[in-house]
Protein backbone atom coordinates (compact mmCIF):
# COMPACT_ATOMS: atom_id res chain seq x y z
CA UNK A 1 0.00 0.00 0.00
CA UNK A 2 2.83 2.42 0.83
CA UNK A 3 4.22 1.95 -2.66
CA UNK A 4 1.08 3.58 -4.07
CA UNK A 5 1.82 6.78 -2.15
CA UNK A 6 5.49 6.69 -3.17
CA UNK A 7 4.65 6.25 -6.84
CA UNK A 8 5.61 9.11 -9.15
CA UNK A 9 4.51 9.18 -12.78
CA UNK A 10 7.32 8.81 -15.33
CA UNK A 11 7.59 10.38 -18.75
CA UNK A 12 6.79 7.00 -20.31
CA UNK A 13 3.52 6.84 -18.35
CA UNK A 14 2.48 10.27 -19.64
CA UNK A 15 3.33 9.24 -23.20
CA UNK A 16 1.28 6.04 -22.81
CA UNK A 17 -1.67 8.01 -21.41
CA UNK A 18 -1.57 10.50 -24.30
CA UNK A 19 -1.38 7.61 -26.76
CA UNK A 20 -4.47 6.05 -25.15
CA UNK A 21 -6.28 9.38 -25.52
CA UNK A 22 -5.20 9.55 -29.15
CA UNK A 23 -6.56 6.09 -29.97
CA UNK A 24 -9.79 5.99 -27.98
CA UNK A 25 -11.00 9.56 -27.31
CA UNK A 26 -11.56 12.87 -29.08
CA UNK A 27 -8.67 14.47 -27.19
CA UNK A 28 -6.21 13.11 -29.70
CA UNK A 29 -3.18 12.89 -27.44
CA UNK A 30 -2.75 16.68 -27.48
CA UNK A 31 -1.91 18.08 -24.05
CA UNK A 32 -3.27 21.54 -24.90
CA UNK A 33 -6.59 20.08 -26.04
CA UNK A 34 -6.80 18.13 -22.78
CA UNK A 35 -6.04 21.29 -20.79
CA UNK A 36 -8.76 23.29 -22.58
CA UNK A 37 -11.23 20.42 -22.18
CA UNK A 38 -10.56 20.17 -18.44
CA UNK A 39 -10.94 23.95 -18.06
CA UNK A 40 -14.21 23.86 -20.00
CA UNK A 41 -15.49 20.95 -17.87
CA UNK A 42 -14.72 22.89 -14.69
CA UNK A 43 -16.69 25.80 -16.20
CA UNK A 44 -19.66 23.47 -16.71
CA UNK A 45 -19.59 22.58 -13.02
CA UNK A 46 -19.16 26.23 -12.00
CA UNK A 47 -22.17 27.26 -14.09
CA UNK A 48 -24.40 24.59 -12.59
CA UNK A 49 -23.29 25.63 -9.10
CA UNK A 50 -24.68 29.11 -9.76
CA UNK A 51 -21.89 31.02 -11.55
CA UNK A 52 -23.90 31.44 -14.73
CA UNK A 53 -21.24 33.44 -16.57
CA UNK A 54 -19.07 30.34 -16.99
CA UNK A 55 -21.68 28.57 -19.14
CA UNK A 56 -20.88 30.35 -22.41
CA UNK A 57 -17.14 30.23 -21.71
CA UNK A 58 -17.25 26.43 -21.68
CA UNK A 59 -18.93 26.48 -25.11
CA UNK A 60 -16.10 28.55 -26.60
CA UNK A 61 -13.34 26.46 -24.98
CA UNK A 62 -14.87 23.17 -26.15
CA UNK A 63 -15.37 24.51 -29.67
CA UNK A 64 -11.73 25.60 -29.79
CA UNK A 65 -10.56 22.23 -28.50
CA UNK A 66 -12.70 19.84 -30.57
CA UNK A 67 -14.33 21.85 -33.33
CA UNK A 68 -17.65 23.64 -33.17
CA UNK A 69 -20.01 20.84 -34.23
CA UNK A 70 -18.40 17.84 -32.44
CA UNK A 71 -18.16 19.86 -29.23
CA UNK A 72 -21.96 20.21 -29.09
CA UNK A 73 -22.37 16.45 -28.70
CA UNK A 74 -19.36 16.09 -26.43
CA UNK A 75 -20.62 18.66 -23.93
CA UNK A 76 -24.17 17.30 -23.66
CA UNK A 77 -23.53 14.25 -21.37
CA UNK A 78 -21.35 16.43 -19.13
CA UNK A 79 -24.18 18.95 -18.86
CA UNK A 80 -26.62 16.17 -17.97
CA UNK A 81 -24.31 14.91 -15.21
CA UNK A 82 -24.07 18.45 -13.81
CA UNK A 83 -27.85 18.92 -14.21
CA UNK A 84 -28.47 15.80 -12.11
CA UNK A 85 -26.29 17.26 -9.35
CA UNK A 86 -28.08 20.61 -9.60
CA UNK A 87 -31.49 18.96 -9.53
CA UNK A 88 -30.57 16.96 -6.42
CA UNK A 89 -29.35 20.07 -4.61
CA UNK A 90 -32.43 22.13 -5.58
CA UNK A 91 -34.99 19.29 -5.53
CA UNK A 92 -37.03 21.03 -2.83
CA UNK A 93 -37.47 24.22 -4.85
CA UNK A 94 -39.54 24.92 -7.94
CA UNK A 95 -42.04 22.58 -9.59
CA UNK A 96 -42.24 20.63 -12.83
CA UNK A 97 -45.49 22.49 -13.61
CA UNK A 98 -43.43 25.65 -14.19
CA UNK A 99 -41.24 23.75 -16.64
CA UNK A 100 -44.14 22.34 -18.68
CA UNK A 101 -45.35 25.87 -19.52
CA UNK A 102 -42.27 26.48 -21.68
CA UNK A 103 -41.31 22.88 -22.55
CA UNK A 104 -43.43 22.36 -25.75
CA UNK A 105 -41.93 25.41 -27.46
CA UNK A 106 -38.44 24.41 -26.33
CA UNK A 107 -38.92 20.88 -27.72
CA UNK A 108 -39.98 22.36 -31.05
CA UNK A 109 -36.89 24.59 -30.94
CA UNK A 110 -34.65 21.56 -30.36
CA UNK A 111 -36.12 19.87 -33.45
CA UNK A 112 -35.50 23.02 -35.54
CA UNK A 113 -31.95 23.23 -34.18
CA UNK A 114 -31.40 19.53 -35.01
CA UNK A 115 -32.43 20.16 -38.63
CA UNK A 116 -30.12 23.19 -38.87
CA UNK A 117 -27.16 21.43 -37.26
CA UNK A 118 -27.56 18.50 -39.61
CA UNK A 119 -27.29 20.81 -42.62
CA UNK A 120 -24.06 22.61 -41.70
CA UNK A 121 -20.50 21.31 -41.53
CA UNK A 122 -17.95 21.95 -38.78
CA UNK A 123 -16.35 24.86 -40.65
CA UNK A 124 -19.66 26.66 -41.06
CA UNK A 125 -20.77 25.82 -37.51
CA UNK A 126 -17.82 27.66 -35.95
CA UNK A 127 -18.82 31.25 -36.93
CA UNK A 128 -22.52 30.46 -36.45
CA UNK A 129 -21.96 29.35 -32.86
CA UNK A 130 -19.65 32.33 -32.33
CA UNK A 131 -22.36 34.76 -33.47
CA UNK A 132 -24.98 32.94 -31.39
CA UNK A 133 -22.82 33.44 -28.30
CA UNK A 134 -22.16 37.11 -29.12
CA UNK A 135 -25.89 37.68 -29.58
CA UNK A 136 -26.74 35.95 -26.31
CA UNK A 137 -24.14 37.96 -24.41
CA UNK A 138 -25.51 41.23 -25.79
CA UNK A 139 -29.04 40.07 -25.03
CA UNK A 140 -28.04 39.15 -21.49
CA UNK A 141 -26.31 42.53 -21.05
CA UNK A 142 -29.38 44.47 -22.15
CA UNK A 143 -31.66 42.51 -19.84
CA UNK A 144 -29.25 42.83 -16.90
CA UNK A 145 -29.07 46.62 -17.26
CA UNK A 146 -32.82 46.98 -17.86
CA UNK A 147 -34.29 44.24 -15.71
CA UNK A 148 -37.54 46.15 -15.07
CA UNK A 149 -38.29 46.14 -18.80
CA UNK A 150 -39.18 42.44 -18.58
CA UNK A 151 -41.82 42.95 -15.89
CA UNK A 152 -44.74 43.34 -18.31
CA UNK A 153 -43.79 40.21 -20.26
CA UNK A 154 -44.35 37.60 -17.59
CA UNK A 155 -48.11 37.37 -18.09
CA UNK A 156 -48.01 36.77 -21.84
CA UNK A 157 -48.18 33.19 -23.12
CA UNK A 158 -46.61 34.38 -26.36
CA UNK A 159 -43.51 35.43 -24.42
CA UNK A 160 -43.18 31.91 -22.99
CA UNK A 161 -43.44 30.37 -26.46
CA UNK A 162 -40.95 32.76 -28.08
CA UNK A 163 -38.39 32.31 -25.30
CA UNK A 164 -38.91 28.54 -25.29
CA UNK A 165 -38.45 28.32 -29.05
CA UNK A 166 -35.27 30.43 -28.97
CA UNK A 167 -33.90 28.43 -26.04
CA UNK A 168 -34.55 25.14 -27.86
CA UNK A 169 -32.80 26.23 -31.06
CA UNK A 170 -29.83 27.77 -29.25
CA UNK A 171 -29.32 24.83 -26.90
CA UNK A 172 -29.31 22.37 -29.82
CA UNK A 173 -26.88 24.49 -31.85
CA UNK A 174 -24.49 25.48 -29.07
CA UNK A 175 -25.59 24.26 -25.60
CA UNK A 176 -25.84 27.95 -24.72
CA UNK A 177 -29.46 28.61 -23.75
CA UNK A 178 -28.67 29.66 -20.17
CA UNK A 179 -29.04 33.42 -20.82
CA UNK A 180 -32.38 32.88 -22.59
CA UNK A 181 -33.81 30.87 -19.70
CA UNK A 182 -32.42 33.39 -17.22
CA UNK A 183 -34.31 36.20 -18.97
CA UNK A 184 -37.50 34.14 -18.97
CA UNK A 185 -37.25 33.38 -15.25
CA UNK A 186 -36.36 36.97 -14.37
CA UNK A 187 -39.63 37.99 -15.99
CA UNK A 188 -41.45 35.56 -13.67
CA UNK A 189 -40.03 37.34 -10.57
CA UNK A 190 -39.41 34.08 -8.75
CA UNK A 191 -37.61 33.92 -5.39
CA UNK A 192 -33.93 33.00 -5.78
CA UNK A 193 -34.24 29.40 -4.58
CA UNK A 194 -37.34 28.74 -6.69
CA UNK A 195 -35.54 30.29 -9.67
CA UNK A 196 -32.67 27.81 -9.25
CA UNK A 197 -35.10 24.91 -8.82
CA UNK A 198 -36.98 25.65 -12.05
CA UNK A 199 -33.71 26.36 -13.89
CA UNK A 200 -32.17 23.01 -12.92
CA UNK A 201 -35.36 21.05 -13.72
CA UNK A 202 -35.75 22.74 -17.09
CA UNK A 203 -32.25 21.99 -18.33
CA UNK A 204 -32.26 18.44 -16.98
CA UNK A 205 -35.42 17.77 -19.00
CA UNK A 206 -34.28 19.61 -22.13
CA UNK A 207 -30.77 18.13 -22.22
CA UNK A 208 -32.16 14.60 -21.84
CA UNK A 209 -34.61 15.35 -24.67
CA UNK A 210 -31.67 16.38 -26.90
CA UNK A 211 -29.78 13.08 -26.54
CA UNK A 212 -31.44 11.07 -29.37
CA UNK A 213 -31.12 14.02 -31.77
CA UNK A 214 -27.42 14.44 -31.01
CA UNK A 215 -26.87 10.69 -31.37
CA UNK A 216 -28.67 10.77 -34.74
CA UNK A 217 -26.23 13.45 -35.94
CA UNK A 218 -23.31 11.26 -34.85
CA UNK A 219 -21.95 13.84 -32.41
CA UNK A 220 -22.55 11.48 -29.48
CA UNK A 221 -20.59 8.28 -30.07
CA UNK A 222 -18.31 5.81 -28.31
CA UNK A 223 -15.25 8.09 -28.53
CA UNK A 224 -17.14 11.11 -27.22
CA UNK A 225 -18.59 9.08 -24.32
CA UNK A 226 -15.15 7.83 -23.29
CA UNK A 227 -13.94 11.43 -23.45
CA UNK A 228 -16.85 12.33 -21.16
CA UNK A 229 -15.75 9.69 -18.65
CA UNK A 230 -12.26 11.23 -18.52
CA UNK A 231 -13.61 14.78 -18.11
CA UNK A 232 -16.42 14.02 -15.63
CA UNK A 233 -14.23 14.47 -12.49
CA UNK A 234 -13.46 18.02 -13.67
CA UNK A 235 -17.20 18.75 -13.82
CA UNK A 236 -17.65 17.52 -10.24
CA UNK A 237 -14.64 19.61 -9.19
CA UNK A 238 -16.23 22.65 -10.87
CA UNK A 239 -19.48 22.19 -8.94
CA UNK A 240 -17.60 21.96 -5.63
CA UNK A 241 -15.42 24.98 -6.49
CA UNK A 242 -18.51 26.92 -7.53
CA UNK A 243 -20.15 26.40 -4.16
CA UNK A 244 -16.97 27.60 -2.43
CA UNK A 245 -16.56 30.63 -4.73
CA UNK A 246 -20.15 31.73 -4.14
CA UNK A 247 -19.46 31.75 -0.40
CA UNK A 248 -16.20 33.72 -0.57
CA UNK A 249 -16.01 35.89 -3.69
CA UNK A 250 -18.48 38.57 -4.86
CA UNK A 251 -20.25 37.12 -7.87
CA UNK A 252 -20.63 40.31 -9.93
CA UNK A 253 -16.89 41.04 -10.54
CA UNK A 254 -16.35 37.36 -11.30
CA UNK A 255 -19.25 37.29 -13.78
CA UNK A 256 -18.10 40.49 -15.52
CA UNK A 257 -14.59 39.10 -15.99
CA UNK A 258 -15.98 35.96 -17.56
CA UNK A 259 -18.37 38.03 -19.69
CA UNK A 260 -15.49 39.96 -21.25
CA UNK A 261 -13.34 36.86 -21.77
CA UNK A 262 -16.22 34.94 -23.37
CA UNK A 263 -17.10 37.87 -25.63
CA UNK A 264 -13.53 38.13 -26.90
CA UNK A 265 -13.29 34.37 -27.39
CA UNK A 266 -16.59 34.32 -29.31
CA UNK A 267 -15.31 37.09 -31.60
CA UNK A 268 -12.22 34.96 -32.17
CA UNK A 269 -14.47 32.08 -33.29
CA UNK A 270 -16.24 34.38 -35.73
CA UNK A 271 -13.04 35.83 -37.17
CA UNK A 272 -10.99 32.62 -37.38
Amino acid sequence: MLELFRYRPHQEDLAAFLEFLNQHTLIGGDGWVLLMAVAASICIGLSKAGLAGTATLNVVLMAQAFGAKPSVGLVLPLLIAADLMGFWVNRGAGTWRQVWKIAPAAMLGVILGWVLLGRIDNHAARPIIGWVIVGLLIFHLLITTKAQATAFLSGHQGFSWVMGLIAGVVTMLANAAGPVMTVYLLAQHLPKREHLGVFSRYFLFLNLFKVPFSADLGIINSRSLLTNAILLPAVVLGVILGWQILRRIPQKPFEWTLFVLTFLAALWMVAA
